[in-house]
C-alpha cells in the first residue's frame, strides 16, 4: 500500500474526472484507492473503505467465491469482467445488496501488480428496464389493435404490431412488417377516411376516421382508426402510433336503426313519441307532421296535451300511470285530435311504454276515426274540408303560377349561360386538333368541367328543398374536429377567389371538438363564404371568425361587398329571392333559404347585418352540444 501512496495524488485527481466509480485493490484484497462515485454507490465515505479488505462491499454468500476467483485473476494479470460480463451483487453498508457490474482492469507500478475496477450500479437500469417490460405487456394485452410506424423512412413502414392487431386482421407479424398499413384497404382506397389519414400524415396532425378495412381472408370490417404522431425532443416527428377499433358491429347496428327510422317515419300512420315526465314530443313521423300541420321543430315545443282536447293534464297523467309500471301494457282511447290551424278529429289514441336509458318514453299511434263518427257529420266536414283546400289550392296554385314565372326566369338565366358556355367550348375543343394547341383544349375542358358543376349544384339545390318540405332531412348528430371542417371549406372556397381576394383564417380552433351535424355546418359555412366571394370585389378580404361558449357556437362570414339594399333584407331568406343589385350575377336564391332552414331545423338561428355598398355579415349560431334528436 505504501508503494501506492506515491502517486495517489496523481490518480485521485484523475479519478475524480470521470462519471464511474472506481476503486483500486492490491494482492493482499485491500482497497488502496476509492473515489466518491464508489463510496457513494456503498454508502460508506471514503476513509471508512480506504485501506479496509474488498469483502466489506460483497455480501457474506459470495465472500469466498470472491475472493478464490482474485486470485486467480491476479496470476492471470489481463484484462476480463467479473462473473464473465454478467450482473453480480455488491452490499451497501446499511447490509442492502444490489446489482452492479464490474470490470477488471490490472496495471503494475514498482513491480507491484494492483487491479483498477470500474463498477456501475444495474438498479436504475434494471428499474428501467421493468418498466419498459410493463409498457410492452399493456401493449400486448389491449384489446385495440396498435400498430406503429417509422416515420423518418420512406412511405411509413410498420415496426410494431400488437396481439390483437394480428387478432384483428388475421396477417401474422412477418406479414406486415415494413409494409405500409394501406394493405387493409386491399384497393378500396377511394374513401372520404383514406383521404383525411394521407392529409393528417403528410401534414404531422392527430386524426380518427371510421374506414372500411378488409382481413386476411377478405373479409370486410369497419376499422375506427386512430393516427398520432409522436415527436422527439427537437420536434421532430419519428413514428405514427396508430389505434384500431372494430366498429363492424356498431355499424351494423346504425345500418338497423337508420332502417327502423325509415320504416318510423314513412309510416301511414301517425306515430308520436314523447317523454313521460315532460310530456313533450321527442319524435313525430311525417304523417304526423303532415296532418296536424306542424313542423318537426314547432310540434317539439309541444307535449301531448297541447294536441289532446277535452282532457286534462292531470287527467291524462293518471292515464299514464298504468304505463310506468309495466311496458307490456296497452292503453286505448279515443279524443278529439287538434292541427295547427284550429280544426280537430276524432281520433283512436293507442299508447305504449318504451324505455331508453332512465328515461321511459310512451309511443302513441294515433288513427283518424272519423268515418266511424256520423256519416252526414263526416259529409259536411269533408265539404267544408274540400271548400277549404280548394281555396288554398286555389291561393296556391296562384302562387304557383308566380313561383313558376320567377323559376323559369331564374333557370333561363342560369342554366343558359352554363350551358352556352359548354356548347361554346365543345366546338372550340374541336377546332384545336394540334399538339401544340393542347393548353386552349385544357382550358375550353376546364370551362366544360366549371359548367357541369355549376348546374350540378343547382340541380343538388333543388333536390335539398323537396327534401326539407317533405321533413325527410336526417340529421347526424357526432363529435367531430371543428378544424378539419373549416380546412376543408376555406380549401374550396380559395379556388373561387378573385384576384387578391383573401379568406381570413379564424383563430384558435386547432384543437377544438364539437357535437354538431357535420354535413350542415359545411353546407352553411360554404355557401356563406361562396356569396362573400361572388358578391365581394377583388383585392378585397373576407373574415371568417368563431365564437364559442358553454352553451353554443357561432360563425361570422364578413365581407366589404355590394351589401344588401335595405328594402330587400326582409325577403332575403326568401326562396327564389334575388336582391335588386344582383340580378346580373350568378345565383338561383336558393342557397339562404336552405342554409335557414337546415340551421333552424338544428335548433339554431341565422342573422345578419348590411349595408349597400359597404359590406355584409352573417351569423350562424348552433347549440353547442346539439338539441335534436336524429330524426
Amino acid at each position: 500500500m505504501h508503494v501506492f501512496d506515491k502517486n495517489i495524488n496523481i490518480f485521485h485527481l484523475l479519478s475524480e474526472t470521470v462519471s464511474e466509480g472506481i476503486l483500486v485493490v492490491n494482492q493482499e484484497q485491500l482497497i488502496v484507492s476509492i473515489n466518491k462515485k464508489a463510496a457513494r454507490l456503498f454508502d460508506f465515505s471514503h476513509d471508512e473503505l480506504l485501506g479496509k479488505p474488498l469483502s466489506e462491499i460483497i455480501p457474506d454468500k459470495y465472500k469466498n467465491v470472491h475472493k478464490e476467483h482474485l486470485k486467480k485473476y491476479y496470476k492471470r494479470t489481463k484484462k476480463d469482467s467479473m462473473a464473465g460480463g454478467r450482473c453480480v451483487q455488491g452490499r451497501k453498508k446499511s447490509g442492502e445488496e444490489f446489482p452492479l457490474t464490474v470490470k477488471f482492469n490490472p496495471f503494475t507500478i514498482y513491480e507491484r501488480t494492483y487491479v483498477l475496477a470500474l463498477v456501475h450500479d444495474l438498479s436504475e437500469r434494471k428499474e428501467v428496464e421493468e418498466n419498459l417490460n410493463v409498457k410492452s405487456e399493456a401493449l400486448e394485452a389491449t384489446q385495440n389493435g396498435i400498430i406503429i410506424s417509422d416515420a423518418l423512412k420512406e412511405d411509413n413502414p410498420i415496426i410494431y404490431v400488437n396481439r390483437a392487431f394480428k387478432k384483428l386482421t388475421g396477417y401474422s407479424e412477418s406479414e406486415v412488417l415494413n409494409k405500409n398499413c394501406r394493405f387493409l384497404q386491399k384497393g378500396d382506397n377511394d374513401q372520404r377516411g383514406v383521404q383525411i389519414m394521407h392529409k393528417a400524415v403528410a401534414a404531422g396532425k392527430r386524426c380518427e376516421v371510421r374506414v372500411r378495412n378488409y382481413k386476411k381472408d377478405g373479409t370486410l370490417f369497419w376499422n375506427e382508426v386512430s393516427i398520432n404522431p409522436i415527436r422527439n425532443k427537437e420536434g421532430k416527428i419519428t413514428h405514427f402510433v396508430g389505434i384500431q377499433n372494430n366498429i363492424t358491429n356498431r355499424v351494423k347496428a346504425e345500418e338497423e336503426i337508420r332502417h327502423f327510422l325509415k320504416i318510423f317515419d314513412e309510416s301511414l300512420n301517425e306515430i308520436y313519441v314523447f317523454d313521460v315526465v315532460t310530456l313533450r314530443f321527442t319524435h313525430v313521423n311525417y304523417v304526423g307532421q303532415k296532418n296536424t300541420g306542424y313542423t318537426i321543430r314547432e310540434i317539439k315545443k309541444l307535449t301531448i296535451t297541447d294536441l289532446i282536447t277535452g282532457i286534462t293534464e292531470d287527467r291524462f297523467r293518471e292515464i299514464l300511470d298504468p304505463l310506468q309500471l309495466s311496458s307490456k301494457k296497452k292503453i286505448t282511447f279515443e279524443t278529439q285530435f287538434s292541427r295547427k290551424d284550429g280544426t280537430t278529429y276524432p281520433a283512436e289514441i293507442h299508447l305504449q311504454s318504451s324505455s331508453l336509458g332512465n328515461k321511459i318514453l310512451i309511443v302513441a299511434i294515433v288513427l283518424d276515426i272519423s268515418e266511424r263518427k256520423n256519416y252526414t257529420q263526416k259529409l259536411e266536414k269533408t265539404v267544408t274540408l274540400r271548400t277549404k283546400e280548394l281555396k288554398e289550392a286555389l291561393v296556391k296554385e296562384k302562387e304557383l303560377n308566380n313561383l313558376k314565372t320567377k323559376f323559369l326566369s331564374m333557370v333561363s338565366h342560369e342554366f343558359k349561360t352554363p350551358l352556352s358556355t359548354i356548347l361554346t367550348s365543345a366546338t372550340l375543343v374541336g377546332k384545336y386538333t394540334s399538339t401544340e394547341q393542347q393548353d386552349m383544349r385544357d382550358k375550353h375542358l376546364k370551362s366544360i368541367k366549371t359548367g357541369v358543376h355549376h348546374l350540378t349544384g343547382i340541380l343538388n339545390d333543388f333536390l335539398s328543398i323537396e327534401r326539407l318540405e317533405k321533413g325527410k332531412e336526417v340529421y347526424r348528430l357526432n363529435d367531430f374536429s371543428l378544424s378539419k371542417v373549416v380546412n376543408e371549406v376555406i380549401y374550396n372556397a380559395n379556388m373561387l377567389l378573385k384576384t387578391g381576394q383573401k379568406i381570413n383564417y379564424p383563430l384558435n380552433i386547432e384543437d377544438l371538438t364539437i357535437h354538431q351535424d357535420e354535413k350542415i355546418i359545411s353546407l352553411a359555412l360554404t355557401n356563406l363564404l361562396h356569396n362573400a366571394i361572388k358578391y365581394s370585389p377583388e383585392e378585397s378580404e373576407i373574415d371568417l371568425q368563431i365564437d364559442i361558449n358553454k352553451k353554443d357556437i357561432r360563425f361570422h362570414v364578413i365581407d366589404k361587398g355590394i351589401g344588401i339594399p335595405k328594402e330587400d333584407q326582409k325577403h332575403i331568406f326568401n326562396l327564389y329571392f334575388r336582391a335588386d343589385n344582383v340580378l346580373l350575377t350568378q345565383g338561383t336564391g336558393i342557397g339562404l333559404n336552405i342554409v335557414k332552414s337546415h340551421v333552424e331545423n338544428l335548433g339554431g338561428n341565422i342573422s345578419f347585418k348590411s349595408v349597400e355598398n359597404k359590406g355584409s355579415k352573417f351569423t350562424v349560431e348552433l347549440p353547442l352540444h346539439g338539441n335534436r334528436e336524429e330524426v
